[in-house]
């Protein structure tokens, strides 16, 4: 079977996306697929540029591109799922999310833009054969602004067979890209207010990296948290073996390869009522906690963390227990994938 799967690349800019796109392209070819990967370069601004590749996918067939059939498009970004195609699934990680949920009206894309993209969206997702998203999270947004219907697929992270605990060394662990949405800003105000707290190790690059550094500093709290700026995938899979707890408390996030890599590693995950995705794998006060978010809020959990450490170790222990029980599977994303 020849497969095209379609998504975008932003120069420079590189994600957990990436890892999804290559994961998919890899179990395809595993299954027996011919696989070939189409990437449309995707600039956030200025409107225009978007507007006008989402034309283009609408212009695009690829049935039949130079006389070589393609068997089936998965489209796992916007705006490829506009492309034209017989047996086209879609398989949402997330829409154009600056005209959804995070749009602001007074202080956001304009208002034809945002008109614009849910037309495109509602015309071009009722085509597609199949219509999957990355999380129930993401399925919910696409019901509640576009009335589409979407099953939740879920796949397993990276290198997840990796993941495995290790002696505890007594650090709370916080890894992901610094930026406004992953919230690392909550954990170190936490921090200020939990005296009895094991120690914060961030890992991970991003805009926010210096304004975190400074926020740090102005608390006094250099002697408690280490950055430690990007790592390799090794070091990554050692910090979380190593660690206590890990925190993972973005804005409404779409799915969340660290709640996973964290029950893979053995440790409970602290998490915030409106995170999305991770909601939907942690047990609240079983394999991590779910608490509003709020410093305060965070640093009762730090505090508990290093007042029980065997009460939290055991937590761990049920995050590691729990995660096969969720079915995640490679197999299972290419069997529905594929699905006539």
């Amino acid at each position: 079977m020849r497969v095209m799967l379609a998504a975008n690349i932003t120069p420079f800019l590189h994600g957990g996306a990436d890892y999804h796109i290559q994961g998919t392209a890899n179990a395809l070819a595993a299954a027996g697929c011919h696989v070939e990967i189409l990437r449309l370069p995707f600039t956030f601004t200025p409107e225009q540029s978007i507007l006008d590749l989402m034309q283009w996918c609408k212009k695009l067939d690829l049935n039949q591109p130079n006389g070589y059939r393609i068997d089936r498009l998965i489209s796992l970004q916007f705006p490829c799922y506009g492309i034209q195609h017989n047996k086209h699934t879609a398989w949402i990680m997330h829409q154009h999310r600056a005209v959804y949920e995070l749009y602001e009206e007074n202080n956001s894309a304009s208002a034809p833009f945002k008109y614009a993209i849910g037309q495109f969206d509602q015309e071009s997702l009722k085509q597609c054969h199949q219509l999957f998203a990355n999380s129930k999270r993401v399925a919910e947004r696409l019901y509640q602004y576009n009335d589409l219907n979407a099953s939740a697929l879920y796949h397993p992270p990276p290198a997840y067979q990796a993941f495995h605990p290790a002696e505890n060394l007594g650090y709370i662990f916080c890894p992901s890209r610094i930026e406004t949405l992953k919230r690392q800003d909550l954990l170190i105000k936490a921090l200020a207010l939990a005296p009895k707290s094991l120690p914060v190790v961030i890992a991970g690059a991003g805009g926010q990296s210096e304004s975190l550094k400074q926020l740090i500093t102005q608390l006094g709290l250099n002697e408690r948290v280490r950055m430690l700026g990007a790592i390799s995938e090794a070091q990554k899979i050692a910090y979380y073996a190593h660690c206590s707890a890990v925190f993972f408390a973005p804005f409404d996030e779409d799915y969340g390869y660290i709640t996973h890599e964290a029950m893979l590693s053995g440790k409970p995950v602290i998490s915030c009522t409106d995170s999305g995705g991770p909601l939907e794998f942690i047990e609240h006060e079983h394999t991590g906690w779910i608490i509003p978010p709020s410093p305060e809020s965070i640093a009762t959990v730090l505090n508990w963390i290093s007042q029980y450490p065997n009460k939290a170790e055991a937590m761990g222990k049920a995050a590691k227990a729990a995660w096969p029980k969720f079915g995640i599977s490679w197999d299972k994303v290419v069997s529905q994938l594929l699905e006539t």
